[in-house]
């Protein structure tokens, strides 16, 4: 009897889920019930997936409105109905039209019109399937209103948005956000009426007992309604089912694909890559993946005629088929990767692939799979309301000053001498945490379907500008859409300009290289020792102080050494405290037969019993406790988090404890290694991954140890990395470049090298405006280099204060003119608001003007450099009040092996974290007073008393301690080092001593 119901999918309108909604409709005895939030779909196929567990027939439809102002309900009569629904939507939100007041023809579709705007908008003609809504509020006004005439049309229509007070004030506070006001200047029809509640049956029936036929038409409208989609076990993938058009072609095809792939792959074609290529074929074919394996070798075939680099990474890399395909690069008969893992007979979904392309690449395949294929749309997500955003939104609604809610976010308040306001938002932010805010898009899943995927929801249009859908990926695979992962990386776009830049720095060295090399990389000496010793700044994957760290513990000298670090390093593995006992057992012969259990050492040798990997999961699951694998897919798939508090995963569970029970295995045992599988909860990599990961890093270390100017300037254009850009650009002075400033003749937008020499790009200079970038560059293109600043004011069109700008970083250093001299003539020659016009004909004749004799000292030009680019290019050590009292540096650290040093540091990046019992504690990275890095912790009693203050200069005093071979500071106490005052503000008599016995030394750059 309920055709109107809004969850909070209803954005920012309703206030709980599909799921509560179900629970209600059971606690109500309702037995059929229609979905119908606003402008929206979002709930729907879980709505239609759960309802059976609540007694509930789901019928689908769709509230739409303008805004909060209705215009009809569209309910779907079956599956091609709520179709023409989701496509009537879609065109609206795509192309943001106003909603009609009267309904289009619907050949599938119930159309009720809520009584008011019958009224409202005096409708007279109603078709055959169009009906007018008449709530509990309504009934009163019905013998008045002339629709009495229309006794068929009448039906009932009650809204459901709350089920109780505390709803209702939830929902106002949301309307209030969404308006952005105060919630006392909430307007009145931007709110839902109170009483939008759901009541049990028979008193509904009670209230509209005085028109029994309204609930004729009601009961007779809802009984032609049924809607199915099929979420059972057994279900068929609804991606796109054939590739060529005919499923036996699509099998020949990838069949040929896959044999002359071999010969590009192996030397070598012996017994068990036949085995294994067989094998995996016949499943694929068995279980209807061939078409989903021919999309994405579509997709890098493209890529591949495009000269576009990418990386195909996922469980998919297990797969030799894959590797034939050239969709990965990983070979799964050299790392004996787990086939099960990839793909078995128990598991419904196909393969995960991953397929990175350059950020820069990545929008171009995005548009050609769109047109490539028919029924495409990017895969949707939720971004929820999170505990400090919504506590700050609700302050603004409640009228609270910035200052209390800074307070209320940071948790700096004794709840006990709160006000009621300061409590109400807490209250309601609770409240609130967790639900949906506004539909976003899904880091790389892209669909690609076999039925329109309006079969499934609308789509809305995000800024990117391709179709969306309105639901996320746990959904879409529970109905047996799986997508393909399309995702952008700014690790391919540095090695694929780093690659560019040395054909144009070192032509001759470029035409000897090929990146593609993995075979060779993995035995080059040079490679191996960059990874042994930690060198990798702005190498893929493995640049973090973590990674660092755990490559010089590991000595880790080869590629598979690199492919279990990658693994190891993720939060799954040190949360079970395994990162430190498979370090212990690498190191330590014998400790692994001593340590480890006996099966699970022979499930893992290659690991010394230590699960790292996805696969390793399903290995102990299959052999260790006997599950099935179907039943060890449902851990993996728990792992990922997506399915972690579903009931199926509760009974696997509880089914591994009990067979290692029945294998007499002691609980003690049991739990620890459930708790090694626990802890693997979204973070687990699947070995092929890891494999892709270090193909990539590989790749990126030979750019790095062969051409590490040309590969820092692709850094440093590419986004950087893990760290600031200013670190990058002191990596390449510590590999012998030379940094120089932008300069108007010798200076790109973005980085550029020639020979040793890099120049900074223009794009550092926070306030220049890209237009005036563009004009210099352009200019200078077609015209030639610069000769004077008047030669570049009589070119380019520039306001005084874009000019400054350029004077101050001394981008007009080729002049020989000191720049305050410039800046005079600047001022003296353009008066302030004035811009040049356009270049003349004939040039206009300059005045000459008499400017007085001026200086500029080296550390004026440091601070301008911090002001304009955000880091200076000397030695930050040169800016110290006081000199450092000592050179001690990384190269020392050795020296004072259990000792305490006395050591400076310029700050790198600190990681702050917290204790198992919640104390909070600092790892910092930094750079010594020779340009080498060493790092820090921060103990909890430390940590309490010192704090890092941002960037800068700090002196530590600590213990230097080592674990396996990795030296570290303990750090007893630090504080941070003050700058000289800034010369070109500081009061002269407090800076004249400094300025004098510093500005006439050259400072290091």
């Amino acid at each position: 009897m309920y055709l109107n119901c809004h969850t909070y999918y209803s954005m920012r309108f309703g206030t709980f889920s599909e799921i509560e909604l179900l629970q209600l409709a059971q606690q109500n005895h309702v037995t059929q019930l229609v979905l119908t939030d606003i402008n929206n779909t979002s709930a729907c196929l879980n709505f239609v997936r759960k309802a059976p567990e609540f007694n509930v027939s789901p019928i689908l439809g769709i509230d739409f409105r303008n805004g909060v102002k209705p215009c009809f309900v569209g309910i779907a009569k079956n599956n091609e109905g709520y179709l023409e629904l989701n496509d009537f939507l879609s065109h609206h939100l795509h192309h943001e039209l106003e909603i009609p007041t009267k309904a289009p023809i619907f050949k599938e579709v119930f159309v009720v019109y809520p009584f008011e705007q019958v009224l409202l908008n005096e409708l007279q003609d109603f078709g055959d399937n169009e009906f007018i809504g008449i709530s509990l509020n309504n009934l009163r006004k019905l013998p008045f209103s002339g629709l009495m005439e229309f006794k068929d049309k009448l039906v009932a229509q009650q809204p459901v948005t709350f089920r109780n007070k505390q709803d209702f004030n939830a929902h106002r506070l949301l309307r209030a956000i969404d308006n952005n006001v105060l919630l006392s200047k909430l307007p009145k029809e931007e709110e839902a009426e109170e009483d939008e509640k759901m009541y049990p049956i028979q008193n509904l029936a009670i209230a509209f007992s005085e028109y029994p036929f309204i609930l004729e038409n009601t009961e007779r409208l809802l009984n032609q309604c049924s809607i199915h989609f099929d979420f059972s076990k057994g279900r068929k993938p609804q991606n796109l089912k054939s590739y060529t058009g005919s499923i036996k072609e699509d099998e020949k095809l990838i069949e040929k694909l896959c044999y002359e792939g071999l010969p590009y792959r192996y030397e070598k074609i012996d017994a068990p890559i036949k085995s294994r290529l067989k094998k995996e074929l016949e499943l694929i074919k068995k279980m209807g993946f061939v078409s989903y394996f021919l999309i994405n070798w579509d997709i890098v075939s493209e890529a591949h005629r495009r000269g576009f680099y990418y990386i195909g990474r996922g469980s998919g890399a297990n797969s030799i088929v894959a590797y034939l395909l050239r969709i990965t690069d990983v070979d799964p008969m050299e790392l004996d990767l787990y086939f099960e893992r990839f793909i078995n007979l128990y598991r419904a979904n196909p393969p995960d692939f991953d397929i990175d392309f350059s950020w820069k690449d990545r929008p171009t395949m995005t548009q050609y799979i769109f047109e490539r294929f028919n029924h495409v749309a990017l895969l949707g997500t939720y971004v929820t309301f999170k505990e400090r955003g919504v506590i700050r939104e609700l302050g603004k609604v409640f009228g609270l000053p910035p200052q209390e809610i800074d307070v209320l976010i940071e948790g700096r308040y004794n709840p006990s001498k709160l006000d009621g306001v300061s409590k109400l938002v807490l209250k309601y932010g609770r409240l609130l945490k967790g639900k949906p805010n506004y539909l976003s898009i899904h880091a790389g899943g892209i669909l690609i379907s076999e039925k329109p995927l309006h079969w499934f929801s609308a789509t809305h249009l995000p800024p990117k500008g391709f179709p969306t859908t309105q639901y996320d990926m746990v959904i879409a695979e529970d109905v047996g859409l799986y997508k393909f992962d399309i995702l952008g990386q700014r690790g391919l776009g540095k090695i694929k300009e780093a690659l560019e830049i040395v054909a144009y720095n070192q032509p001759k060295e470029f035409d000897k290289v090929d990146i593609h090399n993995i075979k060779g990389f993995k035995k080059d000496l040079a490679i191996n020792n960059l990874i042994k010793t930690a060198q990798c700044m702005g190498c893929f994957y493995v640049e973090s102080p973590a990674m660092r760290m755990l490559l010089k513990k590991l000595e880790v000298d080869n590629y598979l050494g690199l492919v279990a670090a990658s693994s190891i390093i993720r939060p799954g593995v040190a949360k079970s405290g395994m990162m430190r006992e498979y370090i212990l057992r690498h190191r330590n012969e014998g400790r692994a037969e001593e340590k480890a259990h006996p099966v699970m050492l022979d499930i893992m040798p290659d690991t010394y019993g230590v699960m790292v990997y996805q696969e390793d999961v399903i290995k102990v699951a299959h052999h260790f406790a006997d599950l099935d694998l179907g039943e060890a897919d449902v851990l993996r798939r728990g792992m990922s988090g997506k399915f972690r508090s579903r009931e199926e995963f509760q009974k696997v569970k509880d089914k591994f404890i009990s067979n290692c029970r029945k294998k007499e295995y002691p609980d003690t045992l049991i739990f620890e290694i459930w708790n090694q599988v626990a802890s693997f909860a979204g973070y687990a990599f699947a070995k092929g991954h890891s494999a892709s990961y270090a193909v990539e890093s590989y790749q990126s270390l030979f750019l790095r140890a062969y051409f590490p100017l040309e590969y820092m300037v692709a850094v440093l254009n590419n986004g950087g990395g893990f760290y600031r850009s200013e670190f990058y650009i002191h990596d390449a002075r510590m590999l012998g470049a030379t940094i120089h400033p932008p300069c108007i003749n010798n200076s790109m937008a973005v980085n550029r090298i020639e020979g040793k020499h890099i120049y900074l790009g223009m794009m550092y200079l926070r306030d220049l405006e890209k237009r005036v970038m563009e004009r210099i560059i352009l200019e200078r293109f077609h015209n030639g280099n610069f000769s004077s600043l008047e030669d570049f004011l009589d070119r380019v069109f520039i306001s005084v204060e874009q000019l400054s700008i350029l004077i101050r970083i001394d981008a007009f250093r080729f002049t020989g003119v000191n720049k305050h001299e410039l800046l005079w003539k600047t001022h003296l020659m353009l008066s302030k608001n004035d811009r040049l016009e356009h270049p003349k004909l004939f040039p206009p004749k300059h005045q000459k003007f008499q400017i007085p004799q001026l200086n500029t000292t080296s550390l004026e030009t440091a601070f301008e450099q911090l002001e304009l680019l955000g880091f200076c290019l000397c030695s930050p050590f040169d800016l110290l009040a006081e000199p450092p009292k000592n050179s001690n540096g990384q190269r020392d650290l050795q020296h004072y092996l259990n000792k305490n040093i006395d050591i400076y540091g310029y700050l790198v990046t600190v990681k702050n974290t917290s204790t198992h019992t919640g104390k909070r504690m600092h790892f910092a990275t930094l750079v010594d007073q020779h340009g080498e890095v060493f790092d820090t912790v921060l103990f909890p009693p430390v940590a309490a008393k010192y704090y890092f203050r941002g960037k800068g200069i700090y002196r530590f005093y600590g213990k230097v301690v080592e674990e396996f071979g990795f030296l570290s500071i303990e750090v007893i106490k630090m504080k941070k080092e003050d700058y000289i005052p800034d010369p070109r503000y500081a009061d002269m008599k407090t800076s004249k001593k400094l300025l004098n016995t510093k500005s006439n030394s050259e400072l290091k750059e």
